[in-house]
């Protein structure tokens, strides 16, 4: 097993542990591998911070901890067939959201994003333009992020696989979680719901292409963590809980009541929905269903005292905040409807486990 610049090279075997067949070599050249890890070292920034005491070059990476401070840890897992297709997503986009789908974990906490680890695996083929322009991606995340590479794995595989580890950190005692909302708190989110979801659709129906459409893409492909939010939420105190809208409205909102022994009431007319094009809208796709259960927005959802609400903006640095419902003591999560009629909502979200 070698190793270089933090980075270690395992070539993997079929999941279902047979042998790798004899044209997947069980090891690259050194000479190509140190060619790879070092293209990944340049395309991504990796400076010495201040809390990246020993980044990229040694085994392992070394943090300082400054003294009233804690670390706040996560991870997330990116696959090709799963979340984007090598075929309708670039290169580029996929390194951006890769690294913007872990860092929205930090924002939820309302910690600030310091360091994260790249475990990559590629198919022999993509190891040039294909990586650079998904460095150039990542590392534009990174910068706009304020986060730098610390080390990380390599691997040759059939598919791509993209794991990252992203290291926050947050002043001791503050980091927000699910589980602090109580009955009569309000119930807000940042941006649009459902952005997300529609650019997918518009993937879906091949209709990406055209250049009026493609501004529809934006959020899916490039998604912005909510973490000038987060931070100032947790910094003023001003959240009791709060999760992030990775999986959709309904799912994250369950997520939420379940880890705070609540339930909740949303009113459909307070959701900020976005406006469906009018063939989409002809093909059974209607925005209220899209912020209620499309995933991967990564606005953030949050639960607020009623006596401060009036101490929340009506927008953060240009991101809209939206009050949409209320916490209950009663564990059903319901919907409102603006005639006052009340129906279950059901967690219709993303769910990788679900089945079909």
């Amino acid at each position: 097993m070698a190793r270089r610049m933090g980075f270690t090279f395992r070539p993997l075997k079929r999941a279902n542990g047979c042998a790798v067949p004899e044209h997947f070599p069980m090891k690259l050249p050194i000479a190509s591998e140190r060619k790879l890890i070092s293209r990944i070292q340049k395309g991504l920034p990796s400076r010495d911070d201040g809390f990246l005491r020993l980044g990229i070059g040694d085994d392992a990476a070394v943090l300082r901890v400054r003294p009233g401070r804690e670390l706040v840890l996560t991870c997330d897992l990116s696959l090709e067939g799963r979340h984007f297709l090598r075929a309708a997503h670039s290169a580029d986009a996929i390194g951006w959201k890769s690294l913007a789908r872990a860092t929205s974990d930090l924002a939820a906490m309302g910690a600030k994003p310091r360091c994260f680890l790249l475990s990559l695996a590629l198919p022999r083929g993509l190891t040039g333009k294909w990586l650079d322009d998904f460095l150039g991606g990542m590392a534009r995340a990174a910068f706009s992020f304020d986060l730098v590479a610390a080390g990380g794995d390599t691997t040759e595989h059939e598919t791509i696989l993209v794991n990252i580890t992203v290291v926050g950190e947050v002043e001791a005692g503050r980091a927000l979680t699910r589980a602090g909302a109580q009955p009569g708190n309000l119930i807000c989110v940042s941006g649009r719901l459902g952005e997300a979801q529609l650019g997918l659709e518009v993937i879906r129906q091949k209709l990406h292409k055209k250049a009026r459409r493609k501004a529809l893409l934006q959020k899916h492909l490039y998604p912005e963590p909510r973490l000038a939010l987060g931070q100032w939420l947790a910094g003023k105190r001003l959240a009791t809980a709060m999760i992030d809208t990775s999986d959709g409205l309904s799912t994250d909102l369950a997520h939420l009541c379940d880890a705070s022994g609540v339930g909740a009431r949303l009113f459909t007319e307070k959701i900020p929905t976005v406006v469906v094009p009018i063939k989409l809208a002809f093909s059974g796709i209607h925005a209220l269903e899209l912020a209620l259960h499309g995933g991967e927005d990564y606005e953030l959802l949050f639960t607020v005292p009623a006596n401060i609400a009036k101490r929340l903006p009506r927008n953060h640095r240009a991101v809209p905040l939206t009050i949409i419902g209320e916490i209950t003591r009663q564990k059903p999560i319901v919907l409102t409807d603006s005639g006052g009629a009340s129906r279950p909502l059901m967690p219709r979200g993303w769910d990788p486990l679900r089945m079909k």
